[in-house]
């Protein structure tokens, strides 16, 4: 093999921990450049190889400019808040065009309206995945997602991990494949992007749930039995949006859901534990470095679960614990005289 200083950069747009850790796997196999926003990561990456207490790769440089991202790069990974991935496309896409592949690492919904110019649209109850976003933001064609149990945590520290990457284009998920594919990391092949996406997503609402249950001393008995009826919730949910089954019963789903919901390093989990243990949403949101994409998530969904007429007694649950302040004792209360008749109802 050729050496990696010779190779195509692969971009990278967004700093946080798992653009980071995502940084730092690809340099394994090519030069990387991450984009950031602050000047401050810029320097401590190009000068001290350190960012988040992580030592950076010596194929890792950062910039502050995405023109040069798009410029230098062809493969790109997007991995930014979906809260603010319609904003980061829209200052990105001047500097795409359709030669690029963009391969996004949000695991969130979007409910802004599409600019109206948009070469691409979806009417999904208002509800659009990253790699809409992308299609309606910018000339790309080309997209894929990263999903699966990735915690970014413990992919910096080295420790064996996998992920699925999803696409329609066969190129897509070739180029992801060899850019991060290492003895280290598994990269596993899917065709439905959508549905790895709506999966994704999903088990982050899931997660806080389990947190609640973490916070209040709950044994393994009620988690899996919480756990089991939430992959089913998913799955409805994903089915009501478009999705195939399968995409839940892999790594995904099942694998990214297992990880989300029983890792304290899940900002998921974290949320729902600290909420369970007296701290106010306001003040978890407020002290938390990095959101918790299944807070938002989860208020997403609820209202579309209305139009779908999807029975979702946990989703509607959460949203009274979360946002309505239900004491958690009766939403359990709730959910254990819930009528439930059929254990498997999605096959």
């Amino acid at each position: 093999m050729s050496d990696i200083s010779t190779r195509k950069p692969v971009g990278v747009i967004g700093a946080g921990s798992f653009g980071t850790a995502i940084a730092g796997l690809l340099a394994l196999n090519y030069p990387v450049i991450i984009c950031t926003r602050r000047d401050e990561v810029m320097s401590n990456i190009n000068d001290k190889h350190l960012h988040l207490g992580v030592q950076m790769p010596q194929y890792v440089r950062a910039t502050t400019s995405m023109e040069e991202v798009a410029a230098a790069c062809t493969l790109i990974f997007p991995i930014v808040s979906s809260e603010n991935f319609r904003e980061m496309m829209r200052e990105f896409a001047p500097y795409l065009r359709p030669h690029h592949m963009l391969i996004h690492g949000t695991k969130g919904f979007d409910t802004t309206e599409p600019a109206p110019t948009a070469n691409f649209n979806i009417k999904r109850k208002g509800i659009h995945t990253m790699s809409e976003v992308i299609l309606q933001e910018s000339s790309v064609v080309r997209v894929g997602c990263l999903s699966g149990p990735n915690l970014a945590a413990e992919i910096m520290e080295g420790q064996p991990a996998a992920t699925v990457i999803a696409s329609k284009y066969n190129e897509v998920i070739k180029a992801g494949r060899l850019a991060l594919q290492s003895p280290r990391f598994q990269a596993y092949a899917s065709h439905d992007l959508l549905g790895a996406e709506l999966a994704g997503a999903l088990k982050n609402i899931i997660a806080l749930g389990s947190g609640i249950l973490g916070g209040i001393g709950m044994g393994k008995n009620v988690w899996a039995l919480y756990l089991t009826r939430g992959l089913i919730e998913m799955i409805h949910v994903g089915k009501a949006m478009g999705a195939d089954t399968s995409a839940f019963l892999g790594l995904a789903g099942i694998g990214d859901l297992m990880a989300t919901a029983a890792s304290t390093q899940s900002r998921n989990y974290t949320f729902g534990k600290r909420l369970a243990q007296g701290e106010s949403k306001d003040d978890i949101i407020k002290n938390m470095n990095e959101s918790a994409e299944g807070v938002r998530t989860l208020k997403t969904i609820r209202e579309a679960v209305k139009e779908y007429g999807t029975h979702t007694p946990i989703i509607e649950m959460l949203y009274q614990v979360v946002f309505e302040g239900l004491d958690i004792q009766e939403a359990i209360s709730y959910l254990m005289n819930y009528k439930y008749s059929i254990d498997v109802d999605f096959l």
